[in-house]
Parts: C-alpha cells; sequence; structure tokens
C-alpha cells in the first residue's frame, strides 16, 4: 500500500500552510497547490502575502488574520469553514503558529470538530537548530522573552537549569540587553549559536561563549541587524570531584567485578555517586 496521498483540497477543512523564512524556493509543490486551490487565505499581512502570491502568479483571495484581530475574527472565518469554504492559513514567513498568529482559530476549528490539516515547512526555529552543532533529541522552544527587563530576568533564572538545548526569537533592537541578561542568568561561559537571516543572503551562524558572543556582535552593528535565532546550550550538573583513595577502590575492584559492580560497591564505601564513578569508568575505558 503506498502511504503517500495525492494532494487534493477538501471542503470545510483549514490548511496550516508554511511559508519561505527568506528563500523563496524552500516553498514547497503542495503548499503552492493548497495556495492556489482553496477558497481563501488567512494572511497575517495581505499586503506581504499578496506580494509572494503575485510571485507565484497566485490569485486566490486574501483574509487578514493578525494577533489583534484574531479573536474577533475567528468566528467569521468559522462560519465560512461550516458553510463548506476551504481556507489556508499562512503568516509573514515560517509556520503559523510559531510566534504567529492562527492559535484561537485552530483551537476553535478543533472544538466544533473542522478537520485541520498540517503541512510541513519552514520554520526557523528548526532550521536554526539543526546546524547548532548543540543536542537537537531534548530542547525548549521559548520564543521572544518579555520587552521589560525585570520580566527578562525572571523568565530566564526560571531555565537556568533548564538542561534542554534553548531555542529563542530576538530582534535587533533587544538583542544587546538579552545577551547581558543571559550571561547574569546563565553565567558568561554558557555555549550559544547565533543564527542570523536564515536562508537569506547575508545567513551568518556564529556558535561561542555568551560573553565572547556578546562581543562580537557589539564590534560591528551589522551582526545584530535582521532575523535572529538563539540556540543556547542546556544546562549541566558539575560532576562530582572523585577522591584519589574512591579512584584507587574503583580500579581495584574492577580488576575483579564488572564496571556497574564495581561503581555500586565504590559508591557504598565513600558515599559518592554511582553514576560518577560509572561514567569515569567508561571514560578511562574509552581511553585505554
Amino acid at each position: 500500500m503506498n502511504q503517500y496521498q495525492q494532494t487534493d483540497i477538501s471542503a470545510s477543512t483549514l490548511y496550516v500552510v508554511p511559508t519561505p523564512i527568506g528563500n523563496l524556493e524552500d516553498i514547497t509543490h503542495r503548499a503552492l497547490f493548497i495556495l492556489q486551490g482553496v477558497d481563501l487565505i488567512a494572511a497575517e499581512d495581505t499586503r506581504h502575502t499578496g506580494l509572494f502570491l503575485q510571485h507565484f502568479s497566485i490569485n486566490t483571495r486574501l483574509f487578514t488574520l493578525h494577533n489583534y484581530n484574531e479573536q474577533q475574527k475567528t468566528n467569521i472565518l468559522l462560519a465560512k469553514l461550516q458553510d463548506g469554504q476551504s481556507i489556508a492559513l499562512v503568516s509573514d514567513a515560517g509556520t503559523p503558529l510559531i510566534n504567529d498568529p492562527g492559535y484561537h482559530l485552530v483551537r476553535r476549528c478543533r472544538e466544533v470538530g473542522i478537520r485541520v490539516v498540517p503541512l510541513p515547512g519552514a520554520c526557523a526555529a528548526i532550521t536554526a537548530l539543526s546546524a547548532s552543532g548543540l543536542p537537537s533529541d531534548r530542547f525548549c522552544y521559548e520564543g521572544f522573552l518579555p520587552a521589560k527587563r525585570k520580566a527578562r530576568l525572571d523568565s530566564l533564572q526560571a531555565l537556568k537549569k533548564e538542561p534542554r538545548t534553548l531555542i529563542f526569537y530576538e530582534s535587533t533592537h533587544r538583542l544587546l540587553k538579552s545577551l547581558e541578561d543571559m550571561m547574569n542568568a546563565f553565567g558568561p561561559l554558557r555555549y550559544v549559536v547565533l543564527a542570523r537571516e536564515l536562508t537569506k543572503t547575508w545567513e551568518t551562524l556564529y556558535g561561542t561563549t555568551l560573553a565572547k558572543l556578546l562581543a562580537w556582535v557589539q564590534e560591528d552593528e551589522k551582526r545584530r541587524r535582521g532575523e535572529m535565532v538563539l540556540i543556547v546550550e542546556g544546562y549541566h550538573v558539575p560532576e562530582e570531584r572523585l577522591l584519589p583513595e574512591a579512584l584507587h577502590t574503583l580500579a581495584f575492584l574492577q580488576a575483579e567485578l564488572p564496571l556497574k559492580k564495581a561503581a555500586e560497591l565504590t559508591a557504598k564505601f565513600h558515599g559518592v555517586k554511582k553514576n560518577t564513578l560509572y561514567r569515569y569508568g567508561l571514560n578511562q575505558q574509552h581511553k585505554a
């Protein structure tokens, strides 16, 4: 059985359609088909989306849906969907709802039983994470930090010991302040990657410590222009210091026992953490 279905457009269906974050060639064939064929496109900025659609010779009607009118306009769109129309939801760039409008509309559609079809596509957070070199098996998307300093510091302090990779969006005029506050909360040596203007002509990915990144962006105003993503390394629990006596006992027991058992007995005898001893033993085996 073929798991891939041919694209079609259904009545009374909301399509969540990602659009490029910079390079127009990142639009998918399916997205273009949906945008061309639906009855209506709900767009964050109809002028911006209009230019995008014009590039691909798409003439579908537009409907304005942004952060300031979404709750008021959602019922109008719901009525159209219930009347049999198909609607595509887009934002100015990237995947709708990811720091963009659309949450209230999608939630109401789910509540009243209207079909919601998501399309895969561009997302600045995931694009930056994939090239950051930081762990991507577990991560925490935080969007934009609060504009006011106290609220921003409070948010960062709450994330100080978050072990997952952290993803933030940041604007040109707040980048320096946010980096300064991250240094206060996380320490100057926490590793961070600045991903700027992804998929565009001046795309930049620069990874270093928070202190060095702050100095780097201060050197040149151009380095803090454009759309930016900050990928911050998660918190690492400091390794427990192992005394020579414990290491000697571990080595002695390892001569007769498996590492796991040797670490367990050594931990009990010296009052240290078994996992720390076990990791030490593994590292020694890899060096051998």
